[in-house]
């Protein structure tokens, strides 16, 4: 079950988290073995990975593309995908339906050390593993979008879920370069899903109710919070900003977190108007043939970023 000295991976799904996926292990040394139901998706699937992989390398992300690269292999069944393999990321359906069909299968072909693992986004693992043989090894990690470039991943067990499967998945993730987090209970959604969401809905608000334009709503994240949230999270951000630390803030603000809630705790529908205006807001500012454009755009100012934090941590500290 290695590749070197390190864990053979399967990767199930090429999609575009499939092959970021498939560029996290290979990068850290892993072997990968990547399959997908259609052809066409694999067989393109590797091209696609080079063009990442000298990306990353052009940012000073990656000395050996190639190498990488190397690591990769296709399989054309899932039979050859999961044989010999120590951890299985699957990127199938976000359904409940596809996730139990795809688990089902996976408990009754690979080895029952093998660690099985779906990146599902909301769909908790209790949903579709309760009733498999090997469902103390199965469990969830998330990534956020596009993997190989945002380093989180959650870990969310099932009730039965194995710790010690937990830990090998969490020592795996670490050493691949991820940054992973245990969701202590499922819930849905997860952590960032949620985190995301709660922003997500008050932003949709604010400009629902005609307090602020989609773009301005984004140059506050951008060119505000968002700087911050870069190299710090939430709450060390609030211990920086009082004098004395986070219960010096909690007793300066809550009384105005409090009266805000109140009316943040309403939930408003994301209807069709809405859904609208947010289109049109967003058209008008990219139209829908640049979105391919743009999105290579993000990932170069991800990479950017990358390396950037990682010289300021090597010049001031974490």
């Amino acid at each position: 079950m290695t590749g070197g000295n390190k864990p053979t991976i399967a990767v199930i799904g090429a999609g575009l988290i499939g092959r970021a996926w498939a560029i996290c292990f290979a990068r850290a040394g892993h072997r990968v073995k990547l399959h997908d139901v259609s052809q066409p998706a694999l067989a393109s699937a590797l091209g696609l990975i080079g063009g990442a992989l000298n990306d990353l390398k052009a940012n000073g992300l990656l000395g050996d593309p190639e190498g990488a690269q190397a690591r990769i292999s296709t399989a054309t069944t899932l039979e050859d995908a999961l044989s010999g393999v120590a951890y299985v990321q699957e990127n199938v359906r976000e359904t409940v339906e596809a996730k139990q069909e795809i688990f089902a299968a996976m408990d009754r072909i690979a080895d029952p050390a093998t660690i099985l693992a779906t990146s599902s986004s909301n769909i908790r693992a209790s949903l579709f593993t309760e009733e498999l043989k090997g469902r103390a090894r199965c469990l969830v990690a998330h990534p956020a979008n596009p993997p190989h470039l945002v380093p989180i991943v959650e870990l969310s067990p099932a009730p039965w879920t194995d710790p010690a499967v937990v830990e090998r998945a969490r020592a795996l993730h670490e050493a691949a370069g991820m940054v992973p987090i245990l969701v202590k209970k499922e819930v849905p959604g997860f952590i960032l899903n949620r985190l995301q969401g709660a922003l997500l809905a008050e932003a949709f608000k604010l400009v629902a109710d005609g307090y602020a334009s989609t773009e301005d709503v984004d140059k506050t994240i951008k060119d505000g919070l968002g700087l911050r949230w870069s190299f710090m999270g939430p709450f060390e951000t609030i211990d920086l900003n009082a004098p004395a630390g986070i219960a010096d803030y909690i007793a300066r603000y809550a009384p105005m977190y409090w009266d805000m809630q109140q009316e943040q705790a309403q939930p408003r529908r994301w209807d069709k108007a809405l859904s609208d205006t947010l289109e049109g807001e967003r058209r008008e500012a990219l139209p829908a043939d640049r979105l391919d454009d743009r999105q290579a755009w993000r990932d170069r100012h991800l990479m950017a970023l990358i390396a950037h934090k990682r010289d300021a941590a090597k010049k001031i500290g974490n």
